[in-house]
Order: C-alpha cells, then sequence, then structure tokens
C-alpha cells in the first residue's frame, strides 16, 4: 500500500480539509503515515493568513527537497490557501513540487494525483459555483474520533482590510444542511460526541442561500443521537444575534464557549479594518452572552501594530482587555497580505514596537488566564477524553477538555483499576488539583457510566 503524509498549517478549516484529504486518498491505495521520510505522497496544506504561516510553509518545502532528490519517484503536493493565491507560481518557486491545488479543488484531488504519478505537472486553483465537501461521502473512510470538525459553509465576505481569506477562499457559500446533519449522524454512529461546526463566519451561514439560518442549525445538530457537546468558529461580532445569543440558554448540548473576535480595542482602527462594528456594540454582545451563560468562556483574536495605531489606541486595546477579561485570547503582530487593502495603507508600524507591544499585552492576557485558572483549584470539572497513553514508567495519561473550552491533563498511576479501562471518547469527572497558565491537571474522580 503506498503512503500519504499531510503536513497542515493554519486554521481549523484547514485541519478539516487535511482530514479530508486523508478520505480521498484512501482509493487510491493511501495510508496516512506520520513521518514524510516514508511517505510515497507528501502534501503541505497550507496557510496564508499571516506571513509567518507562509514564511513557514516554503521552509518545509526546502525540507521536503532534499526527500524527492534522494527518491525521484516521491510526489509532492501543495494545496490551501496559498496554493490558491501562487498558483503556478508555486512550480516555478520550487520545480520539484508535481501539483498544486487550491481550496475549492480538494475533491478533484484523487485525479491530481493519478496526473501527478503519470509524471504530469498541475496547477488548479479553478472556483466552484457551490460548496464540494467530501466529508458529505459516506464511501469514503471517517477518522473514528471523539471529537472533530465539520465545515458548513466556505467563503466570507466581509473584507476585512487585512485580511486575504476572501481572495483565497472566495466568496461566501453555505453548504447544504442536510448534507450536514448526514455528516454528522454518521460520525456521531462511528464514536465521535463533539462536533465543532466550521465557518469563516458561521453566524451568517444560510443568510444568503434561502437555508436554515445558523441557531436553526444548531438546533437540529442537537436533536442527533450520540452528540453531546456542539462547539462553533468563527464568529463575526457584527452578525451576532439575539437568536444566537439565546442558543446558550436553549441548547442543553452547545457548549459555553465563545470565540468572538475583536482585533482591536480603537473605533477608529476598527474602521480602518472594516469591521463594521464599535467597541461599543461589541461589549453589548459580551454583556448580552453572559447574560444568558454566566459561565461562559470567551476568547478573542487581536492584531497588534495595525498600520496607524497609535499609543492611546493600543492602549484602549489593553483596557478592553482588562474589561472583558477573556479566557483566553491569540494574539498577533500585523504582516501585510498581497492583495489586501491595508497593504497600501501608510504609516506602518516599526517591527521593534509591534514587538513591543504584543509582548506588552501578552504578559497581560497570561496573568488574566493564570487567575481564571485558578479559579478551578479543587473543584470537579467533565472533561471529554480526547487523548489516551502510557508513558514509559506506565503512568496513565488522559488529555481532554471541559465543557468550556480548558486543557486538562490527568495522570494516574497504573493500577488494576485502570489497565484495560477505555477512558478515550468517555466523557469523566476530574478533580483539578493543579492550575498552569493554560491548562489544568486533575486526577480522575468517577468515569460517566
Amino acid at each position: 500500500m503506498k503512503s500519504v503524509y499531510v503536513f497542515t498549517l493554519g486554521c481549523q478549516m484547514n485541519v478539516y480539509d487535511s482530514e479530508q484529504i486523508v478520505r480521498l486518498l484512501h482509493p487510491l491505495g493511501y495510508s496516512s503515515v506520520d513521518d514524510p521520510e516514508k511517505a510515497d505522497l507528501v502534501i503541505l496544506n497550507t496557510c496564508s493568513i499571516r506571513q509567518k504561516a507562509f514564511d513557514k510553509g516554503f521552509s518545509f518545502l526546502g525540507r521536503i527537497k532534499k526527500r524527492k532528490k534522494d527518491n525521484f519517484d516521491v510526489i509532492i503536493g501543495v494545496g490551501g490557501c496559498v496554493a490558491q493565491q501562487e498558483g503556478e507560481n508555486i512550480l516555478k518557486r520550487a520545480p520539484y513540487v508535481d501539483f498544486v491545488f487550491g481550496t475549492s479543488a480538494i475533491h478533484r484531488l484523487p485525479d491530481l494525483v493519478r496526473r501527478a504519478e503519470n509524471g504530469e505537472k498541475i496547477s488548479d486553483t479553478t472556483e466552484d459555483g457551490e460548496v464540494i465537501e467530501t466529508g458529505g461521502n459516506p464511501n469514503l473512510p471517517d477518522e473514528i474520533t471523539p471529537s472533530g470538525f465539520v465545515s458548513i459553509m466556505r467563503g466570507c465576505n466581509n473584507f476585512c482590510t487585512y485580511c486575504i481569506v476572501p481572495f483565497v477562499r472566495g466568496r461566501e457559500k453555505s453548504r447544504d444542511p442536510n448534507d450536514i446533519i448526514e455528516e454528522i449522524k454518521r460520525r456521531s454512529l462511528k464514536g465521535m460526541k463533539e462536533i465543532t461546526l466550521l465557518g469563516q463566519n458561521v453566524n451568517s451561514y444560510g443568510k444568503k442561500d434561502d437555508m436554515p439560518d445558523f441557531p436553526d442549525l444548531l438546533h437540529m445538530v442537537s436533536e442527533i443521537e450520540g452528540i453531546e457537546r456542539i462547539r462553533f468558529a468563527t464568529s463575526h461580532p457584527k452578525d451576532l444575534s439575539d437568536k444566537l445569543v439565546d442558543c446558550f440558554k436553549d441548547i442543553e448540548k452547545l457548549c459555553s464557549h465563545f470565540h468572538i473576535p475583536v482585533q482591536s480595542g480603537s473605533d477608529r482602527i476598527l474602521s480602518d479594518m472594516n469591521r463594521k462594528y464599535s467597541v461599543k456594540h461589541y461589549l453589548q454582545r459580551i454583556e448580552a452572552l453572559r447574560k444568558v451563560c454566566p459561565e461562559i468562556e470567551l476568547s478573542t483574536d487581536i492584531i497588534v501594530g495595525f498600520p496607524g495605531e497609535t499609543e492611546k489606541e493600543f492602549n484602549d486595546t489593553l483596557s478592553l482587555l482588562k474589561e472583558v477579561l477573556y479566557d483566553n485570547v491569540f494574539a498577533f503582530a500585523y504582516s501585510d497580505r498581497p492583495g489586501t487593502r491595508a497593504q497600501s495603507f501608510e504609516n506602518k508600524i516599526e517591527d521593534a514596537i509591534k514587538k513591543e507591544r504584543l509582548n506588552n499585552l501578552l504578559d497581560i492576557q497570561n496573568e488574566i488566564t493564570k487567575n481564571k485558572n485558578s479559579a478551578f483549584m479543587d473543584k470537579t470539572v467533565k472533561i471529554l477524553v480526547e487523548r489516551q497513553s502510557f508513558t514509559d514508567n506506565g503512568t496513565l495519561v488522559l488529555n481532554g477538555r471541559t465543557f468550556g473550552n480548558r486543557i486538562v491533563h490527568v495522570e494516574e498511576p497504573l493500577s488494576t483499576l485502570f489497565e484495560n479501562k477505555k477512558f478515550k471518547g468517555e466523557i469523566i469527572d476530574v478533580q483539578i488539583v493543579k492550575t498552569l497558565g493554560h491548562s489544568l491537571k486533575g486526577r480522575l474522580s468517577e468515569v460517566k457510566s
């Protein structure tokens, strides 16, 4: 049997796409391996949202070049957002690459691989007029995991001035709800208990396609037997409706976590970013969420050093951070992305200043997260066990997440009580015995029957 190694960069959507890549190649005789040195086919699934991810992708290709030199029969493919953006330029920049496929070409991958096996050089970045998700194909094998992703829509219509997604993922298109439900049902029957619904802006699902809206879809998913936890990402604050907020009150399976990117605490910067909401509106949405679900855990995205950002405007972002008290923050220094409006903006911030601001923000948030985690000390929480393993000395190691979104690690000395017990995929009670900066440590309490 032939083998494939997929190197994934970027967002959860890319993780989902990589899963579909492996599924699609199975009928061609490919099985997944964890080492590119042992693979007959190496695929890089790229991300172009930030310069660092862009550079990391080409760095990986540089390393894999030697593999091609040592074994000419090895096939190398590049997919994802950079592939959509660069197309044939990748074949020119890295002539040892055999084929390039864009974000809308994943379902055509089997044909592209067959052609590459026959020595053809290919670049396919053609966009489709509808969402074609291979996850809906019941004839392909599923990876059996307790928690997984399902794409509900593709593309974005918002055109934030810093963001390349609309250019590499295309315009917003919603997937047929029946197809989504059937995929989740199928995976639930195979043991999946937690599902994360994915889209560039899930809040606008169905609005332009005469379909059920996103809250309606959440209610549909909640009725699927076997699914015990529902998550979603990502949401745009301008489209966060009261109907969606009420889902946290009405849907028992909906996890008490909301990722709601703010990007900046300055109204002027938000306007320059084309975010279409104010800080006041954003805070009102946070208040509404906490009113219906006081225990909700909040995370966000923040960009520091956007062109023209003054020290005061950066301090406004820090003030927002301290007011909202997020449970987790993903913060990044601004970097120009080709083709975006912000690339042409003047008053770019020096790298040293961006780095200083980023470190300042992260220091404050790390302290907030640490204090939030400390509140869990000695409490008993329920976690869905996503991984189970044993150390060399026989210690049982479990990893999972709470109903909110906190990562919990459990270590138990091996005993006859645990050695034959299957915890992976189970929801168990864990007593927190130690709190860390970004995770919790616990001891087993009792297993949910």
